[in-house]
């Protein structure tokens, strides 16, 4: 079947070959939403490493593997006769067209203008008749924790419950870190884990207030701390010794170096 061009029909057409129960691949027979669901959270993910490192013929792999998991998920509807990838298809895009009044609507529609999306997304609900009106309604469970966190402080801040500045969400910061150190001092278990998700907590917090984005934040530290890292391994290696055999002070003085030399390589990069 290899060729120099597909179509959205071509896969459709794979994956329901490799999920024939006679002919398909014996891996892909046997998995299900719940199986299939990690990988699907692993693309998306990886979707976004592409965009941070800017590196477009990567991105465009990972769109694929991600259009892949709708693929896979529509088809194993379709083998329980729930919906099809048209259905999917349907669906989204009624979605964005009554969501867009201002670009699909009659001139009624177009004064509505672009600030009534939440309003729109409210009367969606009714009309499905669900019984949970609260403005932190439809905040997936299954989303990462800290766009969780983020989502929750944005609902919450559009009926006045926040911060006027983030002078008072540093406050709020410092309160939680004493807490856990009170914590940590006696401690006491389930509090220091409960104490720690308020920290972090607040910490999203904070950086909703400054504009940034805490996942992406985390992101650039974690790379930060890799490349740093990596930089401590080597130099210990050009030296000769073994890491595991240094005591802390001797590898913190390192790390400053390996913290030194990475400055030097980004400002002449």
């Amino acid at each position: 079947m290899k060729r120099e061009s597909y179509s959205v029909n071509d896969l459709l057409h794979i994956m329901c070959a490799l999920r024939d129960p006679e002919t398909g691949c014996s891996w892909d027979q046997k998995q299900n939403f719940k199986t299939i669901a990690p990988y699907t959270i692993e693309e998306a993910y990886e979707v976004s490493d592409a965009i941070t490192r800017n590196d477009m013929e990567d991105l465009c792999d990972e769109l694929g593997d991600l259009l892949l998991q709708v693929v896979y998920h529509a088809q194993m509807a379709k083998e329980a006769d729930q919906f099809s990838f048209d259905d999917v298809v349907n669906a989204v895009c009624n979605k964005m067209v009554r969501r867009h009044p201002h670009v699909f609507g009659s001139d009624e529609g177009l004064k509505l203008g672009k600030q009534d999306w939440e309003l729109i997304k409210k009367q969606e609900r009714l009309e499905k008749g669900e019984n949970d009106h609260s403005a932190l309604a439809n905040i997936s469970v299954g989303l990462a924790s800290l766009v969780r966190a983020r989502k929750l402080q944005k609902k919450a801040a559009k009926l006045n419950f926040d911060w006027p500045s983030y002078h008072g969400v540093l406050g709020k910061l410092q309160e939680e870190i004493d807490e856990l150190k009170e914590a940590i001092e006696f401690n006491q278990s389930d509090s220091i884990e409960d104490e720690m998700g308020d920290v972090l907590f607040s910490t999203v917090n904070l950086c909703r207030h400054m504009k940034v984005d805490a996942d992406v934040a985390l992101q650039r530290a974690n790379t930060k701390f890799e490349t740093r890292f990596r930089s401590l391994e080597k130099i210990v290696s050009e030296q000769g010794n073994d890491m595991a055999s240094l005591s802390i002070d001797e590898l913190e003085v390192l790390w400053h170096q390996a913290k030194s030399l990475n400055n030097i390589e980004k400002s002449t990069a």
